[in-house]
């Protein structure tokens, strides 16, 4: 079942389902309960106004009983013998005896005199009582003249006048109760797959209306990937639910995939042009040496393979940092590196001023290696471009470590400061490509910066020229 309607209809239909059948049974619980308790009341009554009459020391005959039909009665001594039943009464059951018909008494009954007893009593006999005890309820059956229904019986123990204790059971009709149970038990039946066919119904509409943006969004997928063209967009719906933003959050990943497939290109396009000159300057250069050995250009061969060699080097650490690689997890003293940089360029043709405190502790996370590659891109950036001038500083910046690379030279025109940190990007196209390198260096810089939770920036720096703040976090 792969359609994300049927799986929601079905599982509306079916949460109702349980939930209605539940609710179901507990309003026949509660009903059944409520009419029981009503037919407990009746039954209770009957017996009580039986034994009552039986407690005044009424004769069992003259006993007046309701119609058998509504409350059949029947009253048991403690022998278990049957010493009343109302008439008509052909059966009975849930009750303690199943006898219908009345059997002589042992003694004598209540209101019959005896001479003797009374006598010797000097007086008739006394009152009975009623047990004021909560009656104890059965179900059963009982037969008046030729129809069985079902009652409930309650019992209550009577005392007669003469001592004697009866047991009184009186019955109360459950055919309103079942009847009532029935009709609503029916009821539900009827009504439910008629419910759960309207729910199933309605559920299947407004998710197919609610997904219909959805397979919008999919069949314009499905071209884009068809046609390859990045420039198109998925339809957004005016909603504010999820589907508008699921609709919005595509079309940000299309346009930044669409940025991405075009600095890709852009950045094959610009590395094959710069990797041309110099393979074919070096191309020529040993044709050249083929044909007329001694017009070889060995300095120039050699400058033009280490051109080569570097360019090759800074394409080959961007891919890996397009790639998503993480620098390393060692610890590294920014201000040592500093040094040990600055030291190792000896042939730069303005003298590196390094500014970095005594007994400071410049410590970051990351790899050596490439920050090291970051700070001689600055130092090489600013020997190019500076008259007299090239420092480089090492401080505290709140939790993190700050290097700066200044220059006395023209600076950075400011709306030109984010635009030097692209690829392939010379701001002075008439500069020598020997002189003003690939523009590849402040974008590795920067690259190398961002894997490193740190930014590089660039602004005017005192002497006049650009000054580059390179910012580390310290280790947490």
């Amino acid at each position: 079942m792969r359609s994300v309607r049927a799986r929601a209809a079905i599982g509306a239909t079916l949460v109702v389902a349980v939930a209605l059948v539940g609710a179901g049974l507990a309003v026949l619980l509660v009903l059944r309960g409520n009419l029981i308790d009503q037919t407990d009341l009746q039954a209770e009554v009957a017996a009580r106004e039986a034994a009552g009459q039986l407690a005044t020391g009424t004769p069992y005959e003259d006993v007046e009983l309701d119609d058998a039909e509504d409350h059949p009665v029947q009253a048991v001594d403690e022998d278990g013998r049957v010493v009343l039943a109302s008439e008509g009464l052909r059966a009975i059951s849930g009750t303690e005896s199943r006898r219908v018909a009345p059997e002589p008494p042992a003694s004598p009954a209540p209101g019959e005199d005896d001479d003797d007893d009374a006598a010797d009593d000097g007086g008739g006999p006394g009152r009975g009582e009623v047990s004021s005890d909560s009656p104890a309820f059965s179900d059963g059956t009982a037969t008046v003249d030729r129809a069985t229904a079902d009652y409930r019986f309650a019992a209550v123990e009577a005392t007669t006048p003469d001592g004697v204790t009866l047991t009184v059971y009186a019955g109360a009709p459950l055919a309103a109760e079942q009847e009532a149970v029935k009709t609503v038990r029916g009821a539900m039946l009827t009504g439910l797959p008629v419910l759960l066919v309207v729910v199933a119904g309605v559920t299947w509409l407004v998710t197919r209306r609610a997904l219909r943006p959805v397979e919008g969004i999919r069949r314009e997928m499905a071209a884009i990937t068809a046609s390859e063209d990045l420039a198109r967009r998925v339809p957004e719906p005016g909603s504010r639910d999820e589907i508008a933003a699921l609709a919005r959050t595509t079309n940000e990943t299309l346009t930044v995939l669409e940025a991405s497939v075009e600095r890709q290109r852009r950045f094959v396009a610009d590395a094959s042009h710069e990797l041309r000159s110099p393979i074919a300057s070096l191309r020529t250069q040993l044709e050249v040496a083929e044909a007329h050995p001694d017009l070889l250009d060995l300095p120039g061969a050699v400058a033009d393979t280490v051109r080569l060699q570097a360019l090759a080097a800074d394409l080959l650490l961007l891919a890996r940092l397009d790639a998503g690689e993480k620098p390393g997890g060692g610890t590294v003293e920014l201000g040592a590196l500093v040094r040990e940089e600055v030291s190792q360029r000896t042939g730069d043709r303005i003298a590196v001023a390094v500014e970095v405190p005594e007994g400071g502790a410049f410590e970051v996370n990351g790899s050596r290696g490439q920050l090291a590659r970051v700070i001689g891109n600055l130092l090489d950036n600013a020997q190019r471009h500076a008259d007299t001038v090239v420092a480089v500083s090492v401080a505290a910046d709140g939790r993190g470590v700050r290097v700066e690379v200044r220059d006395d030279g023209a600076g950075v025109p400011e709306d030109e400061r984010e635009r030097i940190f692209e690829r392939f990007v010379r701001l002075d196209d008439a500069r020598s490509r020997d002189d003003g390198g690939a523009g590849l260096g402040l974008a590795i810089a920067r690259d190398v910066a961002a894997r490193h939770g740190g930014t590089l920036g660039v602004h005017r720096a005192p002497e006049g020229g650009a000054a580059f703040r390179l910012r580390l976090p310290r280790p947490s």
